[in-house]
């Protein structure tokens, strides 16, 4: 996939806000501080598309980014808030849980969450619950392994097979994962071939 634009659209602060049209919707969603901002600039070729900040937590709203790619798609990149956040006031963070689930089982132009994972990290319980909610809740996800370039691609690689084989317990079929790194452009296709995938027409029943 070759993207020819990427803009910023739109904030809201509840999906009432979020556009009315009926393009295909594409969350990145992760622990604060995990890089989300930094992927979605690396992912639309874009630097200062998502802000990024050093101060963990600044994502409070649903931000909407209309993407064109070729041969003639337009979709957007959903940037939810970052959650896990321990200086937030318990009101605030029940506050932004209460949109992003809002958000994720009530958009119907929602088509796939990437969760994003930092693979330096043993698995976190906060990640693990939201991957077995997104599962109860039949909301197709895939997992987004970040900042790679920190560990070197064999380590990478180990720690990423180790981390999904923790999901054996409970699932049968494992979601699809990505090892990316936004420094080094890591896993740029294989995440936009992904989306393509997603985003082309299927075909009509019955047809061959």
């Amino acid at each position: 996939m070759e993207i020819k634009k990427s803009e910023f659209k739109i904030s809201s602060a509840k999906i009432s806000q979020c556009p009315k049209d009926d393009l295909m919707e594409f969350a990145f969603i992760g622990r604060s501080n995990v890089g989300k901002s930094s992927l979605i600039n690396m992912l639309c070729n874009h630097k200062n598309l998502a802000k990024t900040s050093a101060t963990p937590g600044k994502t409070l709203l649903i931000n909407h980014f209309l993407i064109e790619s070729k041969p003639d798609n337009q979709w957007y990149i959903i940037d939810l808030p970052g959650y896990g956040f321990a200086k937030r006031s318990k009101k605030v963070q029940d506050d932004i849980e209460t949109m992003i689930s809002t958000y994720i089982l009530q958009r119907e132009q929602l088509v796939n969450v990437f969760l994003l994972i930092d693979i330096r990290h043993d698995p976190q319980k906060i990640d693990r619950e939201l991957m077995d909610w997104l599962g109860e809740n039949g909301i197709p996800f895939s997992i987004v392994f970040t900042k790679a370039d920190k560990l070197g691609p064999v380590r990478a690689r180990q720690n990423a097979e180790k981390y999904m084989k923790t999901l054996l317990d409970v699932w049968e079929e494992l979601p699809p994962y990505f090892i990316t790194s936004s420094e080094k452009k890591q896993g740029r296709d294989e995440v936009l071939d992904y989306i393509e995938e997603i985003l082309a027409p299927q075909p009509p029943r019955g047809s061959l």
